[in-house]
């Protein structure tokens, strides 16, 4: 046996990226295998967002093929497929805000400095949120004078607006939750920030903002738009909130050249679960168990319906066959 290493993809692990599909016309974000090729593993093509490396990745479809038999012998006409179904699994090594999310499955929730006392799951209720002043982007947040004090540098921090009684797809940018009525939600104005993916780290502060070490994944607040402390986030198992989101996954060959794929739309089909990755004993390392179901999306090259694109890269000057 010949071994041709070039047309061998051997890497170390796969790397995950995910963007937000927007809920209200079930729009997915599309990586284009033409235009969006040979991009930077640590830049990915906006709107994708960087997940980190992946484990114990597996993919499986569930799609039959139906074979029509015809003739006295009965032998095989043609095929068919049907039931189109497919799953991706794994699980996230690093434990985000958007990692713990997709691996739960609901809605997430931040967990908001409390004033309250009443105990409540998700968290308590929260303190007063302070109004957001013009000039705030999404990597710099302008409280003013007074309030600047009230935070310091490694807060996190929620920025996004009150909730004023609206029903559906709540969160700017990122849908983190879709409220049914306003009565679900105890008319609470401080839930969109609750569930917001709109979440940041305070890097630094002058007299009047607060600047943030990553840009807020939903985009500049809106111009009503309040700032909150975040002491954690926090998921559970239940609910009928189902995240979705665009799936990309990578594995760069170390030759150079890569594999991708591509699901534009994925549901969670389990709840939280741990795993471990075994570091030197006694010490190991928890991953968040992810597994999802793809949904289908028609092709717009021949409108066929498909759940999942796979592009080979070959690395360059590689025999093809």
């Amino acid at each position: 046996m010949t071994a041709r290493a070039a047309m061998l993809p051997a890497g170390r692990r796969w790397r995950a990226y995910f963007a937000p599909v927007e809920r209200e016309t079930g729009t997915p974000q599309l990586f284009d295998p033409a235009l969006d090729a040979a991009f930077a593993l640590d830049a990915p093509p906006a709107p994708w967002l960087d997940l980190g490396w992946i484990e114990s990745f597996a993919r499986r479809s569930a799609t039959e093929t139906l074979a029509i038999a015809a003739g006295p012998n009965q032998a095989v006409l043609r095929q068919a497929r049907k039931n189109l179904r497919a799953e991706v699994e794994f699980a996230f090594c690093d434990w985000g805000k958007l990692q713990m999310a997709l691996a739960g499955g609901a809605q997430h929730m931040n967990v908001l400095a409390p004033a309250g006392s009443t105990r409540v799951p998700s968290g308590a209720a929260a303190a007063a949120a302070v109004p957001l002043e013009a000039g705030s982007t999404a990597s710099q947040l302008v409280v003013g004078a007074g309030a600047v004090g009230s935070f310091a540098a490694g807060d996190l921090v929620v920025a996004d607006i009150d909730y004023t009684g609206e029903t559906g797809y709540v969160g700017s940018g990122l849908a983190g939750a879709c409220v049914t009525s306003s009565a679900a939600v105890g008319d609470d104005p401080g839930y969109i920030r609750r569930v917001s993916f709109n979440v940041g780290r305070v890097a630094g502060k002058d007299a009047t903002s607060l600047a943030l070490a990553q840009p807020l994944p939903g985009g500049a607040p809106a111009a009503n738009a309040k700032v909150q402390k975040v002491i954690g986030f926090t998921d559970r198992e239940g609910g009928a909130f189902f995240q979705e989101w665009s799936g990309l996954f990578v594995f760069e060959n170390e030759a150079g050249g890569r594999v991708i794929l591509h699901y534009p739309r994925l549901q969670p089909a389990v709840p939280a679960a741990e795993g471990k990755l075994e570091l030197a004993e006694p010490l190991c390392a928890l991953t968040l168990h992810a597994r999802f179901t793809a949904l289908p999306l028609t092709d717009a090259n021949d409108s066929e319906a498909c759940l999942c694109w796979r592009t080979y890269y070959p690395v360059g000057g590689s025999t093809l066959y």
